[in-house]
């Protein structure tokens, strides 16, 4: 079946996460269905769900016997050890003619290419598309659909069909995230258990306590997004360009999703038929009766402010789709001394015949901890593209004064993570103006390789590329970086793995307060908008910065330039005393996430000291036991876990 409105499809796109739930499905009023196999998908945590081979193959004739379509996810970020797996099940996903793939990593879009594989790939969510340039990068790369940034109005989304023509598929309707796509590594820090792998344990739907300025405010839960409700909506989405309306819910049972699928099919019908007499809220009430949360209809009309935030049935601590505690209130863990010697251990079985100079890299906020890193010996200086406040952005005359200080050292100048079409207008006259004083550019995203390669400076990129396979990073090698951050997601062995292949320069985060959280909804109106129901002083930051508190830490978290919030780490990263493993592992530029640190003499203190160690390894236990945390404790964030084992032992755990 196949609709249109004015010669173009809308297309219902219906989830369905077994084949009991696919045959009860499929019948009614979708256009299409979207579903996982036996792996390397993001819906693996639930026992008995997902498809065998067989039953996908099933599937898909019975849907094309229908006259339907079925889309089968392939979107997990891989580790180095599926590399070979994931090239077998493209290939027999080619057998059995899905009608796409839905993609986030680049190592599958790599492997298609190099096969020479005839498979149709859609970006998934989690490759965050959200400007023209990543979109059209996209389609010169044969991508067929974008899966929108969550964030993206649709406004927006007119727009990048008029610049592209890509086909759009945009959610409708379930469960949201509060971080933008594949930048929340909380879960992974925490748990070892990756986002970006379909892991979550949802540290967004904890009751947190909201601190600023020494007062406490009322907001239980201010991470925990309402679900998507877009009903009402039926004629904005078709008039903002989208092709195909998503319904979220690959871990909900049968009768919910039907529920879901009749009303919106009805719906659609309903206003093809007759769009100037359609009545919005036929069914309303009904699906109102029968939702897990409140409801929102998110960033499609703009910010939607405190009142993206649910409460309905917050607190229980579980999945909805199960009835499983998911996770509660839980400490990053300390690095300790059996951790630290199991973590130098791995990384001793990868030792390479000889290694080179390791190189330290700082990224900084403003001039003065530029300054303090120059002079505390930084080989590489990143200017951030999301500066905290009340710092502002680095200005032309600030850039060109460190070009004149920074001697042998190098100055990048960094991205905004989320770039809109202004960002790139603003950039592009930067940087294609008279020539700066900068050894490359920091790369946050596809299109702004893109947009800048031809800008004529050197191209990083930056962790948020989420890059846990050597194939993803030859994929950006290819594309034109020089080195790549590897996604701070990576455990021990993963990381080990991916050191062990890697091909060129590789650079990891070793020091500081990265962030787990990047996210639009502005956690600062907490402080703003509500009366404070106490007074209580900040533990390790200043009292201006706002705190996410629970009994087990506290969470800095930094609004940007942009309006953007942070929420870092509770405890301060440090792998110093791995620092000789790692260099010997591969690894080459020993990266400190500086851009947090009020205290300059603090981060000078990181930076020379990094640079000592890198200098003389054997001297790193002196220099660790004198290098005391500023705020938390000292955790290794991902490094805590081994790997894929650990994932197996956390599926377990939950699914008990």
């Amino acid at each position: 079946m196949a609709r249109y409105f004015n010669g173009r499809e809308v297309e219902l796109l219906a989830p369905v996460g077994t084949f009991e739930i696919f045959k009860q499905v499929i019948g009614e009023g979708c256009d299409a269905v979207y579903l996982g196999g036996p792996s390397l998908n993001m819906r693996l945590m639930r026992k008995g769900y997902n498809f065998t081979l067989e039953e996908m193959e099933e599937a898909i004739r019975i849907a094309h016997s229908l006259g339907k379509k079925v889309y089968v996810t392939v979107n997990n970020m891989l580790n180095e050890q599926e590399m070979e797996e994931t090239a077998e099940y493209l290939k027999y996903l080619e057998t059995i003619g899905p009608d796409a793939l839905i993609v986030q990593d680049f190592a599958v879009v790599s492997l298609i290419h190099k096969l020479g594989l005839k498979l149709h790939v859609h970006s998934s969510v989690m490759m965050n598309a959200h400007n023209i340039e990543m979109v059209l990068a996209l389609k010169e790369l044969g991508v067929t659909r974008v899966v929108t940034s969550r964030e993206m109005d649709l406004h927006t989304t007119r727009q990048l069909l008029n610049a592209t023509g890509m086909e759009l598929e945009y959610f409708i309707h379930g469960d949201l995230c509060s971080v933008h796509g594949a930048n929340c590594y909380f879960s992974s820090a925490v748990f070892g258990n990756s986002s970006n792998r379909g892991r979550c344990l949802k540290p967004c739907r904890w009751e947190y306590r909201v601190k600023k300025d020494g007062n406490v405010y009322p907001t239980e839960y201010p991470l925990a997004a309402k679900d998507m409700f877009m009903y009402e909506h039926i004629p904005e989405l078709i008039q903002g360009g989208i092709t195909s309306f998503k319904i979220e819910g690959r871990m909900r049972d049968a009768e919910f999703v039907q529920l879901l699928v009749r009303s919106y099919s009805d719906a659609i019908d309903r206003y093809l038929d007759d769009p100037v007499g359609f009545d919005r809220s036929v069914d309303t009430p009904s699906l109102f009766e029968h939702r897990k949360r409140d409801f929102t209809t998110a960033y499609s009309f703009g910010r939607p402010g405190l009142d993206f935030i649910n409460r309905r049935y917050e607190g229980t601590g579980k999945f909805y789709s199960t009835g499983k505690v998911f996770s509660t209130p839980t400490a990053e863990r300390e690095l300790e001394e059996e951790r630290i010697g199991r973590i130098r251990s791995r990384l001793a079985e990868e030792k390479r015949s000889s290694a080179g100079r390791g190189e330290v890299s700082v990224h900084v906020n403003n001039m003065e901890q530029a300054k303090a890193a120059l002079a505390a010996g930084a080989d590489h200086i990143y200017l951030s593209g999301d500066v905290f406040e009340p710092d502002r952005p680095f200005t032309k005359a600030e850039i060109k004064e460190l070009g004149a200080l920074k001697g042998s050292a190098k100055l990048y100048l960094g991205l905004p993570r989320m770039m809109r079409e202004i960002h790139f207008e603003q950039y592009d006259a930067l940087l294609r103006g008279e020539r700066l004083p900068i050894d490359g550019i920091l790369i946050t995203n596809i299109g702004a390789i893109r947009r800048f390669a031809s800008a004529g400076y050197p191209m990083i990129g930056d962790y948020n590329l989420n890059i846990l396979n050597h194939l993803a990073g030859g994929f950006y090698r290819e594309q034109g970086l020089e080195r790549y951050t590897v996604s701070m997601e990576a455990p021990l062995e993963e990381l080990a793995q991916l050191l062990k292949a890697g091909r060129g320069p590789v650079e990891a985060i070793v020091h500081g307060s990265p962030a787990l959280m990047y996210m639009e909804h502005d956690l600062y109106e907490n402080a703003e908008l509500f009366q404070p129901l106490a007074e209580e002083d900040n533990v390790y930051v200043p009292n201006d910065v706002l705190v996410l508190m629970t009994d087990k830490g506290e969470n800095p978290v930094y609004r940007d330039a942009h309006g953007r919030c942070h929420l870092m780490m509770a405890k301060e990263l440090c792998l110093l005393p791995a620092v000789k493993e790692l260099l010997e592992a591969g690894l080459t530029h020993f990266r400190i996430e500086g851009a947090a640190y009020r205290d300059v003499n603090r981060l000078a203190e990181v930076v020379a000291v990094y640079r000592r160690v890198l200098d003389q390894p054997e001297s790193a236990a002196a220099e660790f036991e004198a290098l005391k945390p500023v705020y938390g404790g000292y955790t290794a964030g991902a490094l805590h876990f081994n790997g894929a084992a650990r994932e197996a032992e956390a599926k377990a755990e939950v699914l008990a």
